[in-house]
């Protein structure tokens, strides 16, 4: 059966992952004080996500016993027991997903710092080597997951989509927990450190540098694991979902539910080739060697699509070109990430260019290039969701109306959802460049703080560059996949609630729309005034003990770092349970409510605002933080000038957005879609009656 490719290539895949682990765990951990160093971080990062993991298994446990009685379907009396099952197995896998980042990526930062004492390359191969593992990882333990629950549940995927709504789940506490971590301690770090005693980022001296460097790992590392472990496998199983429609079956028959798990194991192999070609040439920028496996990456995948659709799909080649429409999608939306983002761009430059006049005029440039940058974001999704459609459907008309009975409609949605899988093929290796960038920060804090020599921390400077505009690309493909899996998953919901659309005049519907763009604000606002109540706690403490310990600023006093990681501990489990469970309780209240029709109204336009403000919020962030390294590469006046103190406000200011909001609306975005989805027979039943 082909199915069984899937579990050869999840298996070698992991095996790779698993050699490459060896590797990593052989190469030198550097001086006894990076050792301490490094000891510290990982401590700090695996007591964090112990005590997050045991908050979500608790809510986790008693949401798959409350959905197990509490969905029924008279045609499917387990249907409440499969649904449940499944999510609990998708929250499982999802923490899973974040721990074993969290855990090569802990043990990978001494090492790329120590390689960084002997050349670029080493430290680059021993950086972007930590980010292959989860990359690889995450992707193995997803299509494992799907492919056992679609041979358990005899081929139908509607009975897999509790997995998909439990990795959603899980995935929306470890980013907002782990965004809320690293956000409040970079935060209080730098305005302190920075700007009110002038020190250097990653100073041993601040007492919040050990609770950022570990918030590195929670946050960026962890919660991005979990992040995009649940895109790929919501966006497979609504893909397959969508091939159960009539006029597709007919066609393609159970090829074409399979053929999204076989594309994907495409992108592992891709992945494990591309990753050869990660390595530093002379006077190469590293950035060009982590594009050349990218590019290499995409080539296999779309020689993947092409032969799966000979194979799989009667060489029918308009969906071939769907997926390529997909894999430039992606390409177009990383270029215009890197554009109004990265500090050698114009949107970028004219923030620092502002600055000079002060932080708020920096701040406003900055958020006028944020919302400018959706629009273009927003034009190379609509289109590739209106041509991928088109090419699905064979360019006919009548495939335009919005009737999900219409053959040439199910062929076109069909088409999108292998648009989707074209953008998702590369994600094994965007996961390592996004991890590459978080391994590298922690190295160069590491080197700073242990006092080695300037050449080595050049090297780790020039790789954490790299790395900061690695996870701003990262952002940009998380938002892209998100608006794409969420059209999918869209539709899916509508095949399985029997809904022909979602007809906003009517009161019910329009009150549901209305609630979705609620969430979207009340649950960033939750976000950010979580980052800001923290922060204030602990810039408290950090002056404290400047204040109290004044050899800490002479050298001869170790600060209290333990401090600070308590307070980002405690502050992140505690503010992530409202905002996610409002997300959670919101659309099911909708639904039972109002029935099944209110819910995609909420679905609609939670989606479309969730897109637009992650996008805001992604880039706005990234292009002030961009504008401060500007300023510290010494342009303008340099560390230590008013404008540089004017660009870390800035900084500090998106960084709430960018690596806490932001993040996590690309998981409420999928968590909605998987919820309505999973939850679907629950708010029919309600429309019943």
């Amino acid at each position: 059966m082909l199915i069984d490719y899937v579990f050869v290539v999840s298996a070698l895949s992991l095996g790779v992952a698993g050699y490459v682990v060896t590797w990593i765990m052989k190469q030198d951990t550097g001086t006894a004080r990076m050792r301490e160093i490094s000891n510290a971080i990982k401590d700090g990062a695996e007591a964090y996500l112990s005590r997050q993991y045991r908050t979500i298994s608790i809510i986790a446990i008693i949401a798959t016993i409350l959905m197990a009685f509490g969905i029924r379907d008279p045609k499917n009396a387990w249907l409440g027991v499969d649904t449940a099952g499944g999510f609990l197995l998708g929250a499982v896998c999802s923490n899973l997903a974040g721990y074993i980042a969290m855990y090569i990526s802990v043990r990978s930062n001494v090492r790329a710092a120590r390689g960084a004492m002997s050349s670029l390359d080493r430290a680059l191969k021993i950086a972007f080597r930590g980010g292959i593992v989860f990359g690889l990882a995450v992707v193995s333990m997803s299509l494992l997951g799907i492919s056992t629950l679609f041979l358990v549940f005899k081929g139908d995927p509607r009975l897999i989509v509790g997995f998909g709504f439990g990795a959603s789940f899980a995935a929306l506490f470890a980013q907002l927990g782990g965004g809320i971590y690293t956000k409040a301690a970079d935060m209080s770090a730098d305005l302190v450190g920075k700007v009110e005693f002038g020190i250097p980022e990653d100073d041993p001296r601040n007492p919040a540098v050990i609770a950022d460097l570990v918030g590195d790992n929670v946050g960026d590392i962890a919660g991005r694991g979990a992040d995009l472990f649940e895109s790929i496998t919501a966006e497979n199983i609504g893909a397959m979902i969508l091939g159960l429609a009539p006029a597709v079956y007919a066609l393609f028959g159970i090829n074409g539910l399979i053929f999204p798990l076989l594309a994907r194991s495409f992108g592992l192999i891709g992945t494990m080739v591309g990753s050869m070609f990660v390595y530093s040439r002379k006077k190469e920028d590293p950035f060009t060697s982590l594009t050349r496996g990218l590019i290499i990456t995409g080539v296999i995948s779309a020689g993947g699509f092409y032969f799966l659709t000979v194979v799989l799909l009667n060489g029918e080649m308009n969906f071939f070109f769907a997926a390529l429409v997909g894999i430039v999608a992606a390409v177009l939306v990383a270029w215009i990430t890197d554009y109004y983002t990265s500090y050698r761009r114009k949107p970028t430059l004219e923030i620092a260019s502002a600055s000079e006049s002060g932080p708020a005029p920096g701040i406003a440039t900055g958020f006028a290039v944020g919302m400018e940058s959706s629009a273009l974001f927003i034009i190379v999704i609509g289109a590739a969701i209106l041509l991928a459609f088109a090419l699905g459907n064979g360019f006919v008309s009548e495939g335009a109306r919005l009737d999900l009975t219409d053959p040439a409609f199910q062929k076109g949605l069909y088409g999108t959802a292998i648009a989707t899988m074209g953008m998702l093929s590369v994600t094994p290796m965007v996961l390592a460049m996004d991890g590459f960038g978080p391994i590298t920060d922690n190295a160069g804090g590491i080197l700073e703080m242990s006092g080695v020599t300037a050449k080595a921390r050049a090297i780790s400077d020039r790789l954490d560059s790299v790395g900061n505009t690695t996870k701003a690309l990262t952002k940009g493909y998380g938002v892209a996949s998100a608006a794409l899996s969420a059209f999918l998953l869209f539709s899916a919901f509508l095949e399985v609630a029997g809904l022909k659309g979602v007809d906003l005049s009517r009161p019910g519907v329009f009150t549901g729309a209305f609630v979705g763009a609620m969430l979207i604000f009340f649950f960033s606002s939750l976000a950010i005034k979580a980052v800001g109540r923290t922060s204030a706690v602990m810039i408290r403490e950090i002056r404290r003990q400047f204040k109290e310990m004044p050899g800490i600023m002479k050298g001869t006093v170790k600060p209290d770092y333990s401090r600070c990681i308590d307070i980002s501990t405690k502050a992140a489990l505690k503010n992530m349970v409202y905002p996610s469970m409002l997300i959670i309780i919101a659309p099911i209240v909708v639904g039972v409510l109002l029935g099944a029709e209110a819910a995609g109204g909420l679905l609609i336009v939670g989606t479309v605002v969730g897109v637009l403000m992650a996008l805001f919020m992604n880039n706005v962030g990234a292009a002030l933080d961009n504008a401060k390294k500007y300023i510290e590469a010494g342009h303008l006046g340099g560390k230590g000038s008013q404008v540089h103190a004017a660009t870390v406000i800035g900084d500090t200011l998106g960084d709430p957005l960018k690596d806490t909001a932001g993040p996590s609306l690309h998981v409420v975005v999928k968590l909605l879609n998987t919820l309505t989805l999973a939850l679907a027979p629950l708010f029919i039943l309600a429309l019943l009656h």
